[in-house]
């Protein structure tokens, strides 16, 4: 009797802890289904941006990506950043992508103005806002395009040759890609302002691709041309670096006028030690900053706080235009715009002139 008791008394037992380590496990799944529960409802609280570069071969973009993301997480938004390589399909493959996860807006940046209409429009029938990102995109009817003032940019490329003495010499433009929407409004603003102060273009090349090696090439396939010339044009710091290297070949750095834009480090580096006239600073960080204050705007308003915009013509309709002022940098200003502002800092761009760098 007292053996049956014992038995009976141990399932009870193994019944009451198999009871409390199931109700455990209930409880815990259900905590954990609620944990997770929570996590993907905040998630799909964020608004969720992609974000499709060219390529990272210019120095900027790398900068641009980081305060662009810096910014929208501030502003409680997820970025997904693709990096097409330069190849045209493979941006428009990641367009499509975003446009399969649902994004709630696709920041662009082209690499070429005239390919991606199609690709938009898909984004935008979806609902999605596009804003095209420091290069204008064709016949797209984008919701923004947010760059700098390239005209702008063109007349302080050309001012400066002026301010330093060219009258009127013989200018080499050596541009950009042709497919980017910005280098032809660069070259109305440096052919303006050269014409009015009676300068002349004896040579204007584009480089496809922003590929550097084709300014390269050009130099020393025209040095005849290049001789003759009193200073040369560059689309980017990037091509100025090139052409500067192959006049350092022929003993011709700091003989000719060289002008650029994107205020790189290098660049910087050969205003200081004479090789390169002067570049273009262009305020990274306040567009990249704007860009994902009008990115979230345009996604939660529909509408822009910002009562700055006008608007500019894409080849077929009228798009809201928001433009940065650049800034040109000298030798004279470079600590005042490029050192004082962070942009880079003051031993960085005097690295191979230290007995030249302020105290």
């Amino acid at each position: 009797m007292a053996g049956t008791l014992q038995k009976n008394a141990t399932k009870l037992i193994s019944v009451f802890l198999t009871f409390i380590l199931t109700a455990f496990c209930l409880f815990g799944c259900d905590s954990e289904n609620a944990e997770n529960s929570a996590s993907n409802d905040e998630y799909d609280d964020k608004i969720q941006i992609g974000m499709c570069f060219d390529s990272f071969v210019i120095e900027r973009w790398q900068r641009d990506r980081d305060v662009f993301v810096s910014m929208a997480k501030e502003l409680g938004a997820e970025v997904n950043v693709q990096n097409a390589n330069g190849d045209i399909e493979e941006q428009k493959k990641q367009i499509d992508y975003f446009i399969k996860k649902g994004m709630d807006a696709i920041v662009i940046i082209c690499i070429d103005s005239g390919a991606l209409s199609e690709s938009v429009k898909k984004a935008r029938d979806e609902g999605i806002v596009v804003i095209a990102y420091d290069r204008l995109i064709n016949d797209a009817n984008v919701d923004l395009y947010i760059s700098f003032d390239n005209e702008m940019v063109g007349n302080m490329m050309a001012q400066s040759f002026v301010d330093a003495g060219l009258g009127d010499g013989k200018v080499i433009m050596i541009c950009g890609s042709p497919s980017d929407n910005n280098v032809p409004q660069v070259e109305s603003g440096f052919r303006d302002v050269l014409a009015r102060n009676g300068g002349e273009v004896i040579d204007c090349i584009y480089c496809d691709g922003w590929k550097s090696d084709i300014a390269y090439e050009y130099m020393s396939e025209n040095m005849d041309t290049v001789r003759e010339a009193d200073a040369i044009m560059c689309g980017n710091d990037d091509l100025a670096s090139r052409v500067v290297h192959a006049l350092a070949e022929r003993r011709l750095a700091g003989k000719k006028m060289v002008a650029g834009q994107d205020a790189d480090l290098e660049a910087c580096q050969r205003i200081v030690e004479g090789s390169q006239l002067m570049t273009v600073y262009k305020p990274i960080e306040k567009l990249a900053k704007q860009a994902a204050v009008s990115a979230v705007e345009l996604v939660k308003n529909r509408e822009l706080s910002d009562s700055n915009i006008s608007q500019i013509n894409d080849g077929s309709y009228d798009v809201p235009y928001m433009k940065i002022e650049p800034q040109i940098v000298t030798e004279e200003n470079i600590n005042d715009v490029i050192i004082n502002s962070g942009f880079h800092l003051k031993e960085d761009v005097y690295l191979n002139v230290r007995d030249k760098m302020p105290q």
